[in-house]
Parts: C-alpha cells; structure tokens; sequence
C-alpha cells in the first residue's frame, strides 16, 4: 500500500459517521474523567507520610549513643490535590537542634507538642497533622566514654545430623560499645540478633546485626560470623599418662599401669591433631590416704575443647608410694 493509498485509507475512516459518534463519545468520557477527578481531590483525606528528623549541631565531646535519625510516621489531612503532591515533594529531612533538647544527663527529648510544631512549619497553611508516631523522640548521648567487648552468638544453628559445629570465628571478634558508664561496667559481651540456620555439613559464613538497646552505641552494628563443621566420629587414643596431685614433699607415686587409654566423640578432623598430652588424667594422694585401699581411683581432669562424652578405660588402677631419690 502506497502512502498515498494509506492517508485516504485513513480520511475516509476518521471522517465517516461511526468514527464521529466513537470520538464524540471518548471526548465526553476523558471530560467526565477530568470532572470527576477534580471533584475527588478537592475533598479532603488523611494520609500517612514519612518524615525523617536528624540531629544537627551535636558538640564535638559528644558521641550520640543512639541512631542520629530517627524515621517519623505522620498523618496528616488536607485536600486530595495537596496529598497528591506530597508523594512527589515529601518533606522528607526535618533537623532538629540538639542544643535546643538537651536535658542534661545524657539524655535529650523533643516532646510531642514539639514534634508538630516542627513538622507543621515543613507543610502547606492547610494541611492539619492528626498524629505524629512515634509521639515523641528521644536521643541519648555521652563524652566518649566506650569499652572494648567480644561478640557472641545467639539463636539456633544446627548442622546437619552426624556433623557438628567445632569452632567458630567473628570478623570482628570484639567491637566498641558507648553508653553511660554505669552500664559500660554491666556490658560485657554484645549478641547477636537470633540466628536461625539449619541442616548445613560445610562451613557457613553469615551476616548478623548486633542487638543492643536503644541508648547503646556499638562500633560496628554488624558482623560476619563463620561456623565451621566437622564430621563427628567415635575414637580412643592410648598412651595418656597418670598424673599424681596433692604429693607430699619427698613422696612419689607410680601407678600400674601409668598410662590409660581415653575414649571420646570428636570431630575427624581434630582427632588427626590430639595427643595423649592433651588430656589430664589426675590420681589424689589425699584421696588414697583417706580410703587406705589397694587401688586408687583415677579422674579424667581436662580435655580438649571439641571433645565430648570423654571416658577412661580403667578407673581404678594399682599404685605404689616410696620415698623420693
């Protein structure tokens, strides 16, 4: 079809008397549109919108021990028109002068009154703020005091069935904490926020915020955490040796045998690095002078971290006191 063929093509339709009566119609159905949109945004509304306050002004000595902005829920009510261009043109960043709100004692609040009065001074003559959520803020600080603490774990993680978690790590491993002094001497440890990691067999590395109150300041909010696993595995290791405590001087004590064997869960991995010294298998001289009987009882003292249900073969052995040489 030539273009000449495709404008008359197009003439003879707009012109003849259906296309007239379908454009009439659409001319009347975007006015009526336009009427009643009109009409819809000169009635008035309420409307939630967001408002972040910021602290400005904060002195130098001054270390704010809680968030510096603070997100506020306000609902407001004018016309449908003034709604509408607050979603484009919200008065998002509202500073607050810490000067003006400090309290003293390291603690500072805008009240709600206050609040409205702000955010009201941000919006057009017209539109009313109904409430403000929430109704008041308030932000806590001091001089710089911190304190140095570790970082724990919290919640549930749980490898999968026969492996098990043998150490973990934390980048950072420790982080700094800013609040009043009286709780920095009552901190000892920041924890996580609760895990939930479930039916893993390889190392698992994860993100994890810090939870804390909200006067409390911590350096940094989140961490990695790495959980290595290991297969668990039923083993014994022979040859540890039988130590004496609690010898008078001049005294020796030798046991038959001096060596006993341990049994124990551990991982795979860790049981290729034991050693018999690794465990302390102890015999009491005041415990055989109290029972005078022909056989000591021995007590498995220590063992490696990552060893569990640790047994000794004997439990009873032969001993001989004599006179040191």
């Amino acid at each position: 079809m030539t273009s000449r063929h495709f404008a008359l093509y197009v003439r003879r339709f707009l012109f003849n008397s259906t296309s007239k009566q379908v454009f009439i119609f659409m001319f009347f159905l975007v006015l009526s549109g336009i009427f009643w949109l009109i009409l819809t945004l000169n009635e008035s509304y309420e409307r939630e919108i967001k408002v972040t306050m910021q602290i400005k002004g904060i002195p130098k000595n001054v270390v704010l021990t809680s968030k510096e902005t603070d997100t506020l829920r306000v609902l407001v009510r004018d016309k449908g028109w003034v709604l509408v261009r607050y979603l484009y043109d919200n008065p998002r960043n509202i500073n607050i002068n810490f000067k003006n709100y400090d309290r003293g004692n390291g603690v500072g609040t805008v009240s709600s009154s206050e609040l409205k009065r702000i955010i009201t001074q941000q919006l057009e003559l017209s539109t009313h703020v109904s409430s403000v959520k929430p109704d008041r803020l308030e932000f806590f600080y001091n001089n710089g005091e911190r304190k140095r603490v570790p970082v724990r774990w919290t919640g549930r993680v749980i490898p999968e069935q026969l492996y098990f978690i043998s150490h973990v790590r934390y980048w950072p491993d420790s982080v700094d904490v800013y609040t009043s002094n009286e709780k920095l001497d009552s901190i000892t440890a920041i924890y996580t926020e609760p895990l939930n990691y479930v039916g893993f067999r390889d190392t698992l590395r994860v993100g994890a915020k810090l939870s804390h109150p909200k006067d409390v300041k911590v350096v940094p909010e989140q961490i990695r955490i790495g959980f290595y696993t290991d297969l668990l595995t039923e083993e014994s290791l022979d040859g540890v040796p039988i130590k004496a405590v609690n010898m008078p001087p001049g005294k020796v004590l030798r046991t038959f045998p001096s060596k006993v064997m341990v049994r124990f869960v551990t991982g795979v991995t860790q049981f290729r690095t034991l050693r018999p010294d690794d465990f302390t298998v102890i015999v009491d001289y005041n415990e055989i002078v109290q029972n005078n009987s022909d056989k000591c009882n021995i007590y498995l003292q220590t063992v490696p971290q990552g060893i569990s249900r640790a047994t000794l073969s004997l439990k009873q052995v032969d001993y001989l006191i004599e006179d040191e040489q």
